[in-house]
């Protein structure tokens, strides 16, 4: 079986059972403040001014920014779904390497850095403050089973979103092409349309989607190897 089909039947399955999970959709926040926190990065980079983040309770989000060259619209529309598809990657990379609790306090200092520089709705705010409480409690604990399992609940929902996400504004952008978001900024801003921006989004977050599931899985791999090769204990 092809992997990118696998990934793709993966994701369907990791999707359905965590929908699953009570609360689940608490975390799933954390897919949007990275995508929006993306969006803020860029623009200051290329030396633009972010006004203000909001988080809704739909789990969309939107980044009021200012920007001096006409041109940086692209960079920074992009920056939104590429940041959170690298993010995901970037759990699974941690994961793989087994820094949970490192991986952990990196997620709460992203968080802590929305709050304090730039979410500034009521609703964003006091998501953002009870997931980091409750990242600090995990942390805290220090027991490693509930921090390992914690951390891939993170990941996993983050993976999920990062990929759904663009499938959703491709659905979007076919029914409603001036109200898909950063892929209606993308083809008004260039000469390729919103659907194209949509799928371009799919296919890279498929992408990260496939890397990480091969650091997981990796990282399973190695495990087993080294239980198998332990010396048994009299």
């Amino acid at each position: 079986m092809s992997k990118w089909l696998m990934t793709v039947l993966f994701l369907i399955g990791s999707a359905f059972l965590t929908h699953l999970i009570p609360f689940s959709s608490f975390f799933r926040y954390l897919d949007t403040t990275i995508h929006e926190f993306g969006h803020a990065l860029v623009t200051l980079l290329l030396s633009g001014k972010v006004m203000y983040i909001e988080l809704y309770a739909d789990h969309s989000g939107v980044t009021k920014s200012l920007i001096s060259q006409s041109w940086a619209i692209i960079p920074v529309s992009m920056a939104g779904y590429v940041t959170a598809s690298l993010f995901a990657w970037l759990l699974f990379a941690m994961h793989g390497r087994g820094l949970h609790r490192r991986g952990l306090g990196f997620i709460t200092l992203l968080a802590v850095l929305s709050l304090a520089l730039f979410v500034r709705n009521g609703y964003g705010m006091l998501w953002l403050s009870g997931f980091i409480a409750l990242n600090i409690v995990i942390m805290a604990w220090g027991v490693r089973w509930l921090t390992q399992w914690y951390y891939l609940l993170v990941a996993f929902l983050t993976l999920e979103e990062s990929v759904f996400g663009p499938v959703s504004l491709l659905v979007y952008s076919l029914e409603r092409p001036h109200q898909a978001g950063d892929a209606t900024l993308l083809g008004q801003a260039t000469i390729l349309p919103a659907p194209v921006w949509a799928v371009g989004f799919i296919l890279f977050s498929l992408w990260c989607a496939k890397r990480s599931l091969e650091c997981f899985f990796g990282r399973s791999r190695r495990l087993g190897k080294t239980r198998r090769l332990a010396p048994p204990i009299h």
